[in-house]
């Protein structure tokens, strides 16, 4: 089978789309390689580069898709699906092109989640409009939609009357980096590159509103007895801007470290993706009380990595951490900080939770969530 997808973000986006993408499509073309997978995008970077034999990279080929990308990608790519004997089409963020829906090509979109409809004060008035448009024509007009969790699910029938019947919740995956313990040389290494303390607290996520950082903040202020910094890996504007407000204004700047905007001695900015297992690994904890979430990657990811979660007691969030992770309630930060010294100094609880974090992230390896999108796909054809 010719199976194509949407793969943007899999070459241009550094966070969770991107990831999600760069996972599944790896994991799909390691786990079942009988098929062939074709990966459209107006261009490629250097976050993704594909080896696999049974992988091919499709950029727009026509001069008039090579100049209007964006029209290429959402409508005119139609007929490279058709030219290329497509059989399947996957929208890994969202979208499906239009006019797919008048050819023989099946299709599948995957929903990551509804933020914009629940919180649309945090998003502005064209983006909802636009995301709108185009989410609700995915969730018309694809053959099957995968949803990232049971909550995105509800929300599809909630906002758009998704039909629940073609709905089908997969799991993401983590990467299995997570996992694999860090060398005490990595450790060393990595605490040096980016200065770290010799113990903190971790938050990684985008400073924006949703994800509640300033709460953490609260908590820290609050906590009067817990003097480890906070280590932000993130970046965020109008948001980010309000949290250093608060942390000027509170004599807290020197708690919190935000190491994405951290600059290195060789001059570049920022955390690489393949020190973030070390820096999990060498925290005291996570701390990820999100208002909303379509899954929350970071919850696994700290799991994976052995080490204790504070996450919220909403949305989909409880299916990511399941009975590992120490839940809380992200309007309140005394809840935050009581959490977070429970688990400073209840040392038999939190080895209990890292012992069922590590047993619940197995329910989300790589090959799990590869069988359960190509279920996906089997029951179309």
């Amino acid at each position: 089978m010719n199976i194509a997808f949407d793969a943007k973000r899999a070459f241009l986006n550094d966070t969770g789309l991107g990831n999600y993408s760069r996972t599944l499509i790896s994991s799909l073309a390691s786990f079942f390689p009988q098929h062939q997978y074709y990966l459209y995008t107006p261009k490629t970077g250097s976050l993704f580069k594909p080896d696999a034999d049974n992988i091919r990279i499709q950029l727009p080929e026509k001069p008039f898709d090579k100049i209007f990308k964006s029209a290429w990608r959402s409508r005119s790519v139609v007929s490279d699906l058709l030219n290329h004997h497509i059989h399947l089409y996957h929208g890994l963020s969202h979208e499906i092109p239009q006019g797919i829906q008048h050819t023989q090509v099946k299709s599948v979109v995957t929903m990551h989640d509804l933020i914009h409809e629940r919180y649309p004060g945090q998003y502005p008035w064209l983006d909802r409009k636009i995301y709108s448009r185009k989410f609700r024509f995915a969730c018309r007009h694809a053959d099957a939609i995968i949803a990232i969790s049971e909550q995105t699910k509800r929300d599809l029938v909630e906002f758009y009357g998704a039909n629940a019947s073609k709905i089908h919740v997969c799991y993401q995956s983590c990467d299995p980096g997570f996992a694999q313990v860090s060398t005490n040389e990595t450790k060393i290494l990595v605490r040096r590159k980016y200065k770290l303390p010799d113990q903190y607290l971790l938050y990684v996520g985008s400073i924006i509103e949703r994800k509640n950082l300033l709460n953490i903040c609260k908590a820290l202020r609050s906590a009067t007895d817990v003097h480890l910094p906070l280590v932000v890996v993130g970046k965020g504007k109008v948001y980010y801007d309000q949290v250093k407000q608060y942390l000027q204004e509170n004599n807290l700047e020197e708690r919190v470290l935000f190491l994405s905007y951290f600059r290195q001695e060789n001059g570049t900015t920022g955390v690489e993706a393949s020190d973030l297992p070390a820096i999990y690994q060498m925290s005291r904890m996570l701390i990820y009380p999100s208002f909303f979430e379509g899954f929350g990657i970071p919850v696994l990811e700290g799991l994976n990595s052995r080490i204790p979660v504070i996450t919220s007691n909403t949305s989909c969030l409880p299916e990511a951490g399941g009975n590992a992770a120490f839940y809380v309630d992200p309007g309140q930060p005394e809840d935050i900080a009581e959490k977070i010294r429970l688990v400073l100094h209840d040392d038999a609880l939190v080895s209990k939770h890292i012992a069922n974090g590590v047993a619940y992230a197995q329910h989300f390896t790589n090959e799990k969530a590869a069988t359960a999108v190509h279920q996906v796909y089997q029951s179309l054809f």
